[in-house]
């Protein structure tokens, strides 16, 4: 009989394991900027640190999948750039080449396959524009 409710705490733990496991995932991690002001103009480059929140570890190795930039943040999210992903300097940073052809906030909102999340990790990231 104690081998039944040995088994059977094994299994409510094992459970409960997966359980936590499942609710760790995309919002673990964040994007932020290097620099949350940077000179407009054409080819601008933005970079962005992707940090694991709970070790506050840079992530290495995130899958890009999906970027956008615009000025949405001032009331004009049609403007859109283009957007070009650039060579990682050092693990965790991941940067764009894009216009910002004016002074103002852009939204710089980014999408990113991580190794072992099952989530898309998504990031929202406001930069300004100064002249």
């Amino acid at each position: 009989m104690p081998a039944k409710y040995l088994l059977a705490t094994a299994c409510a733990v094992a459970l409960n394991l997966t359980a936590v496991a499942a609710f760790a995932g995309a919002n673990d991690y964040t994007f932020e900027p290097l620099a949350a002001e940077i000179k407009k103009g054409d080819d601008v480059v933005v970079a962005l640190r992707l940090t694991h929140k709970p070790s506050g570890k840079p992530v290495a190795d995130a899958v890009i999948i999906r970027t956008r930039v615009d000025m949405a943040p001032d009331g004009m999210a049609d403007m859109v750039s283009p957007v070009a992903s650039l060579a990682s300097t050092e693990p965790g940073i991941y940067a764009f080449k894009t216009d910002l052809p004016m002074a103002g906030r852009y939204l710089v909102s980014v999408a990113a396959k991580v190794q072992g999340e099952p989530e898309t990790v998504v990031g929202k990231v406001i930069v300004k524009a100064v002249k």
